[in-house]
């Protein structure tokens, strides 16, 4: 039994902690935040919404401090390559992306011939972002955007422009705006797009009349690659290679792109730095030294536009490159499988 002293210290801890948690994701009163109404303006005199549907709606919405705290310290950040890299290539997630990848084979085929795509990347790009669809976000996607918009400075023009996406789009989709979940930081389905994403990338791959990307697959897998090719994927094209330096080389850390750099040098370029991969590419192949912090040193691979593809996606360099390492796992398991499957098949 507790004593007297931590019964009160544990009910006074609790009192608190539920205070803070009420102060923290509460609804009521935003509708009259001087910034939300100016925005409610701007979407009935730009976009023929009602303002007082718009108030209603506001008057729900819950600000929280978990998505504050969230997009303040994104792993892409505040990871070294070799820590954020075991996040993502694990032996569940290879599982996961095979199986996926066999489910759904006809379907991903299918974006391959339509948008050029490969197969290994969509099916990555799912696994990274939502555990092939298992983990789509638990916050409201209107109560994120909203968060962010109004009580994140630091990027309220950006997410005051994905909130007045995603009305718009629920206008569009004929959906209540509070009945969408996503992540902290907005991002909605199977592949995590923004609003604004969606509204420019999104597909009816299925043609039933609807750009389902958070419960139907062929959607969700055609708006992928459908996102890939529009932001310039070439089909059978290098992703990324790993070098080895000339002893004597000319490299140094001002060399190295951290956050989507769009290949600027050539390949030529690199060879004259000393840097040489072995992927064989034209000289003049346009590239990007990046550089990843291993725990016995740094590794050293060069970019291409494939690679710089990806990083559209997020704009990060361990980002792009967890994604790309696990779609060459993912594929070698797929493709064994397969193997073994015609093996067993034909005895």
């Amino acid at each position: 039994m507790l004593s007297g002293y931590r019964t009160f210290s544990t009910i006074l801890y609790l009192f608190f902690f539920c205070l803070v948690s009420i102060s923290s994701s509460s609804a009521g009163d935003l509708e009259k935040d001087p910034e939300v109404q100016k925005f409610i303006k701007e979407m009935v005199q730009k976009h023929h919404f009602k303002k007082s549907e718009l108030e209603s709606l506001f008057s729900q919405v819950k600000i929280k401090q978990k998505i504050l705290d969230a997009i303040s310290r994104p792993a892409e950040r505040s990871k070294a390559w070799h820590e954020y890299r075991k996040i993502f290539l694990t032996k569940k997630r290879i599982k996961g992306g095979v199986t996926f990848w066999q489910e759904n084979n006809e379907i991903i085929n299918y974006a391959e011939k339509v948008y050029g795509v490969a197969p290994e990347i969509i099916v990555a790009i799912i696994g990274v972002e939502t555990y092939y669809g298992r983990l789509q976000g638990s916050y409201r996607v209107m109560d994120a955007l909203s968060t962010l918009a109004f009580k994140y400075p630091k990027r309220s023009k950006f997410f005051r422009s994905e909130l007045k996406h995603f009305l718009l789009m629920s206008q569009d989709e004929k959906f209540d705006p509070l009945s969408k979940k996503g992540s902290y930081a907005g991002a909605m389905g199977m592949g995590q797009f923004i609003p604004s994403s969606y509204q420019a990338y999104a597909v009816d791959f299925n043609g039933d009349g609807e750009k389902n990307i958070w419960t139907n697959k062929t959607d969700a897998i055609g708006s992928v690659a459908n996102y890939f090719k529009r932001h310039g994927w070439k089909r059978d094209q290098p992703v990324t290679d790993k070098l080895v330096l000339a002893e004597k080389n000319t490299i140094t850390k001002k060399d190295g792109c951290t956050r989507s750099c769009k290949p600027k040098l050539s390949v030529s370029d690199y060879k004259q730095k000393g840097i040489q991969g072995k992927t064989i590419v034209s000289d003049e192949t346009p590239s990007v030294l990046l550089i990843l912090k291993q725990k016995s040193g740094k590794e050293y691979w060069l970019g291409y536009n494939n690679f710089y593809v990806i990083s559209r996606y997020n704009h990060s360099t361990l980002y792009s490159m967890a994604v790309y390492q696990l779609s060459q796992e993912i594929k070698q398991a797929y493709l064994a499988a397969q193997k073994a499957n015609t093996r067993t098949n034909s005895q």
